[in-house]
């Protein structure tokens, strides 16, 4: 292959729930679509198909030399500092001529808060001067992993003046404490904001907290989200083939 521009390897976490997978795919097409001179795909952690196994061997096979793999995670928890690492370092044993390099996860990049801004203004009612925004991500064991996702809630309320609450999933504080504090602080509508790339079971399991609380799109195939990846892709990249479009 003469194409000097690294291969593209978009790595998600992977999900039983095929609404995840297929909005992964979404934003893959739209990053093909937005740099057609890229060999982009996808690969999924654990969960979904394909595996960062069975894509490396296919790029491999392609004839690439340089890949770059960028981890659509939007923390740097295991799968990041962890999981990834270490199956690139076992495809590479596999394949010597191929050079793979990870890029940086997406974190709370300012373009990826406004994104998470527009899917609130989506789902709200216009002119509400008093909206609060429960903004729910995962969580982690991690209190300092927390602590910094805690960030993109206070950085929204400074972006737009709504109220706005973190909550976790899998720790405290909840998605009913974060919807009680938002009501003490007198919002009068009360969006839930879902700090993920993509519907699931997780998403699913906050809407039934509390289910008179309506719930906002997950950021998806955001022209935001496609600048971010291409970022981590560009600062990745070898120095001599960060060739732009």
């Amino acid at each position: 292959m003469n194409d000097r521009r690294p291969a593209l390897i978009a790595v998600a976490h992977g999900s039983r729930d095929p609404r995840s997978a297929a909005t992964m795919a979404a934003v893959v097409d739209q990053l093909r679509a937005a740099r057609p001179d890229l060999d982009v795909r996808l690969a999924f952690l654990d969960l979904s198909a394909p595996s960062v196994e069975q894509v490396v061997d296919a790029v491999a096979a392609q004839g690439h030399t340089h890949a770059v793999v960028t981890p659509l995670l939007l923390g740097s928890a295991f799968h990041a500092r962890v999981d990834l690492p270490g199956l690139l370092a076992s495809a590479g044993a596999r394949h010597p001529g191929l050079r793979l390099v990870q890029a940086d996860v997406l974190g709370p990049d300012e373009r990826l808060i406004a994104a998470l801004r527009d899917r609130v203004t989506a789902a709200s009612r216009p002119g509400n001067h008093r909206l609060g925004v429960a903004v729910a991500a995962v969580g982690s064991s991690s209190p300092e992993a927390n602590t910094r996702t805690a960030e993109v809630a206070q950085r929204l309320s400074s972006d737009t003046g709504w109220h706005t609450h973190i909550c976790f999933v899998t720790t405290e504080p909840s998605v009913t404490e974060a919807v009680s504090r938002l009501r003490t602080r007198g919002a009068t509508e009360i969006l839930l904001a879902p700090w993920f790339l993509a519907p699931g079971l997780l998403t699913d399991r906050l809407s039934r907290a509390v289910p008179d609380i309506p719930l906002a799109e997950p950021i998806g195939p955001h022209t935001a989200l496609t600048e971010v990846i291409l970022d981590r892709y560009t600062s990745a990249s070898p120095v001599g083939l960060r060739l732009s479009a």
